[in-house]
């Protein structure tokens, strides 16, 4: 009877311990936290009632701003997007002259916010 007992406990904190390393696992892989460390590539921009829009960033690995190259069919004035420039969390798109399009903060892998129309506006990969 003991070694039942001591086998079935065995068994439970094996199980205990498994279980354990797949909770960790599953709370270290959590969405990122900041903005990411290069806005460099494709990125979509999407806007209510009208079609993504595929958009080329460049600057180097880490740059605050950069160069941006709109494909074409872009919501709002967004087809005139030149320039892009990071402060912390929030991310400046505008047109070649200055010109702000419109700003955006990070939040759960993606940039939210609103053009200066107000149109609401998402950025993701």
């Amino acid at each position: 009877m003991a070694f039942v007992r001591f086998a079935a406990l065995s068994t439970m904190l094996l199980l205990a311990g498994c279980a354990g390393e797949q909770l960790t696992a599953a709370t270290s892989s959590s969405p990122q936290a900041g903005p990411p460390t290069t806005m460099s590539g494709r990125w979509f921009l999407a806007a209510p009632n009208a079609p993504p829009c595929g958009i080329n960033f460049s600057g180097a690995n880490g740059a605050p701003e950069g160069r941006m190259a709109p494909e074409g069919g872009c919501p709002g004035r967004f087809f005139l997007s030149r320039r892009w420039s990071l402060a912390g969390d929030a991310l400046t798109i505008s047109e070649d002259d200055g010109q702000p399009l419109g700003t955006l903060k990070f939040a759960a892998g993606q940039f939210d916010g609103e053009a200066v129309t107000g149109m609401k506006i998402t950025l993701a990969r």
